[in-house]
């Protein structure tokens, strides 16, 4: 039988407590990418110079586009925050606010880091590979619409990626020290799949020396090529075999995932999270398999699979970055060995406590939150 979600909970909150004060000894290596975000209401109705009233849902937003066919159109954009962007950068400055000893490598401006990401540099070790991306966020009740410019992503190359980090042995040995590498994003740079396969070649990273994590995010692969997915899957199998390998998916993905992989769902994704990941799971003979709708999340291991409820509120003080700070908060509880039901604790509870708040949580923070974690609503 499942452990009651109090209970869970509690021990979560116990465990993440006791570790807050070994997390700076634990070291994470994450990349590649980098965006300048710039978080976007759509003005429905204006009343005034400061006074209007926010287009609420993406399903309105889209009948006033359709509406526009064949005339023309004009829509008021607000920036309520210009912030870090780009998955990797999120999700290294949720793990190191937690207080992992993070180095990032991506593309947060160069020669100069940007300026949205100084605060991260104050937390982590930053390596910059080129000029960052830029993302108009548009927000609603129900999901955003991510509208990005990605042509710096092209400077994400293995060539620049070892010149940056001052050579291979160097890379080498930043990987093979962090218990945690994460590389995010393959959907948005195009070199990637070439990055693993060099990194595979060299046998990096490994299991020598302890165990380590490698964790992938595809980061939204609709808009690439079925044939492109499967090579990207095949490649990241191949890592299961010198490292532990997490892929990490929201629940659009993990649907392209499965249609990809041939793997038929029956009925309600969202309430079959749980099989979905034990299904990709088993298909690419991963270690862990972990999918996050809104509503909470499921992962899955060789031995074991769990589902948690998250703490879903319907009006977030902000939505951009939710699936990384899971990211983050899942990972942190498999570094620190918490069992899959307290990882998914982890990941909900430090993704629910951001889009309440709009920062990041340390782990003291993190272990208040869940302790008391809020049902959905």
């Amino acid at each position: 039988m499942a452990p009651l979600r109090e209970q869970v909970c509690r021990q979560t909150a116990q465990k993440l407590s006791a570790a807050a004060s070994q997390l700076p000894s634990l070291k994470a290596a994450v990349g590649f990418d980098g965006f300048v975000d710039e978080i976007i209401a759509v003005v429905d109705k204006r009343h005034d110079f400061d006074r209007f009233d926010p287009i609420r849902t993406i399903a309105a937003f889209g009948g006033k586009i359709t509406g526009a066919a064949d005339k023309s159109s004009n829509y008021e954009l607000v920036v309520k925050q210009m912030k870090l962007g780009g998955n990797g950068p999120i999700m290294a400055n949720a793990l190191a606010s937690a207080g992992m000893a993070v180095t990032y490598i991506g593309t947060v401006g160069y020669p100069s880091i940007h300026p949205v990401f100084q605060e991260m540099t104050r937390r982590a070790s930053v390596i910059s590979i080129g000029e960052p991306g830029h993302t108009d966020a548009l927000e609603f009740d129900d999901g955003k619409l991510m509208l990005g410019k990605i042509t710096p992503m092209n400077d994400v190359t293995w060539d620049n990626l070892v010149a940056r980090a001052g050579g291979e042995e160097k890379l080498r040995t930043l990987l093979q020290g962090a218990k945690l590498i994460a590389t995010v994003n393959w959907t948005m740079l195009p070199y990637m799949s070439g990055i693993w396969q060099k990194l595979l070649d060299r046998g990096v990273p490994n299991r020598d020396g302890g165990p380590r994590l490698l964790f992938v995010d595809l980061a939204d692969p609709e808009k690439r090529s079925h044939s492109d997915i499967q090579s990207a899957m095949q490649v990241i199998s191949h890592f299961q075999k010198q490292v532990d390998v997490i892929l990490g998916l929201n629940l659009k993905e993990a649907g392209e995932i499965c249609e990809v992989l041939g793997i038929s769902i029956a009925g309600d994704p969202e309430a079959m999270i749980e099989p979905i990941a034990r299904a990709i799971r088993e298909k690419l003979n991963l270690s862990c398999v972990v999918v996050h709708p809104r509503r909470g999340a499921a992962a899955a291991t060789k031995d074991a699979s769990a589902t948690f409820a998250g703490p879903f509120v319907q009006q977030p003080k902000i939505s951009t970055g939710a699936g990384d700070h899971f990211n983050a908060g899942f990972c942190l509880g498999r570094v620190l060995g918490f069992t899959l039901e307290e990882s998914l604790c982890s990941g909900v509870g430090t993704s629910g406590h951001y889009v309440r708040t709009a920062h990041s949580p340390t782990a003291r923070e993190l272990a208040d939150f869940v302790a008391y974690l809020p049902a959905p609503q």
